[in-house]
């Protein structure tokens, strides 16, 4: 099993890796390999939120997902959507910004001698309007979790105080609004404060219209389990799973934003970018979510999807804060893995404590003899 999920990523990134040594030497492939773990690393709350949107899907759209999907993560996210980026902000064309982004200024300045900027800085300038969408997108997503009554939580004194708030319509989107209109006030630049408030008003929009499309086809139909056993949930076809395959697809580009600007930290090359964010992160990303469906991992350790939402809110409070102050990537990768971790420890605690009850349960429920 293990070698089977895992097996093409591993083939791929030793791919990956040799491509790079190939492109440019022992840096290029040192440079490459640390990309790939610091996606993987960053990414890891994303293949668990994928993995219960998929276990929501027919096997059909699962499989669409892991292949075209995958593909579009890699070369949409990882390698066009940066070009994009830097195309639509300078005014350049895509072979134009493409050749800059291969091109950069001696030393990796910031400028060119004729004080032209590079691709690396017209990136970053465009950091305030990326963060805001994506830390919308992603803030709305954590907010509607946690405003939700559940039958399992995981930090209860928290979780059941605010699931009892979130009766109040629409909480997610005024505290969302709310969080909005500070970072624009407090943290923004004054020449980006409209163009943040625009960005995240469109993160809102964009969230609220995929969910609610795939919500509006989706109806949580039961069917009678094999020889008249429990009744299983019938997997989401047709618009319904198209609208779920749309949501994971601006999902994956989420949580990618962070990725992608924290790798310009590392390099600009976007041919390196392409090979360790793209193929050997993403892969692996994808393989990481394929073993949690195909091992029913979530419902085994019951809290895993609770910590990647808190990590999910963690993580879109960072990118909205990075719009006024640096937040070092290390930081970002550890809150994600230490949210993870904590709840995959809670779940297997939960799990011992469950294992004695049931044993007593069967006990007390056998006949007497």
């Amino acid at each position: 099993m293990i070698t089977r999920i895992f097996g093409l990523s591993i083939v791929i990134t030793v791919v990956s890796l040799v491509v790079a040594y190939l492109y440019g030497g022992l840096t290029a492939l040192a440079l490459c390999a640390i990309l790939g773990i610091l996606e993987v690393s960053l990414s890891f709350d994303n293949a668990v939120i994928n993995a219960t949107v998929l276990e929501r899907m027919s096997e059909f759209w699962q499989r669409i997902f892991l292949t075209v999907g995958v593909l579009i993560a890699v070369f949409g996210m990882r390698l066009i959507f940066p070009l994009a980026i830097v195309w639509v902000t300078a005014g350049l064309n895509p072979v134009e910004a493409f050749d800059l982004a291969l091109n950069p200024p001696a030393d990796d300045a910031a400028y060119f001698p004729d004080g032209s900027p590079s691709y690396e800085t017209l990136l970053t300038d465009a950091h305030p309007q990326i963060a805001a969408f994506g830390g919308m997108f992603l803030a709305l997503l954590f907010l509607n979790f946690i405003f939700e009554e559940r039958d399992i939580t995981w930090l209860s004194w928290l979780e059941k105080p605010l699931a009892k708030a979130g009766k109040l319509d629409m909480l997610s989107v005024v505290v969302a609004g709310t969080g909005l209109v500070l970072v624009a006030e407090f943290l923004a630049d004054a020449d980006d404060r409209s163009t943040v408030l625009v960005s995240g008003l469109l993160g809102m929009i964009v969230y609220i219209l995929v969910d609610g499309l795939g919500s509006m086809f989706h109806t949580e139909e039961f069917e009678e389990g094999p020889q008249g056993g429990p009744s299983t949930l019938v997997k989401a076809t047709g618009k319904a799973a198209f609208f779920l395959f749309l949501y994971l697809e601006v999902l994956d580009a989420s949580f990618s934003f962070d990725g992608v600007i924290g790798a310009f930290a590392i390099t600009s090359d976007p041919i390196i970018i392409a090979l360790g964010l793209g193929l050997i992160g993403a892969m692996f990303v994808r393989s990481i979510t394929v073993y949690l469906v195909r091992q029913g991992t979530l419902s085994d350790y019951v809290y895993l999807e609770h910590g990647a939402h808190w990590a999910i809110g963690a993580l879109a409070a960072i990118l909205l804060v990075s719009i006024g102050v640096h937040v070092n990537e290390l930081i970002t990768g550890l809150i994600g893995v230490a949210f993870i971790g904590a709840a995959l420890v809670s779940s297997v605690l939960r799990n011992r404590k469950a294992e004695p009850d049931a044993v007593e349960d069967a006990k007390e429920s056998a006949p007497v003899s």
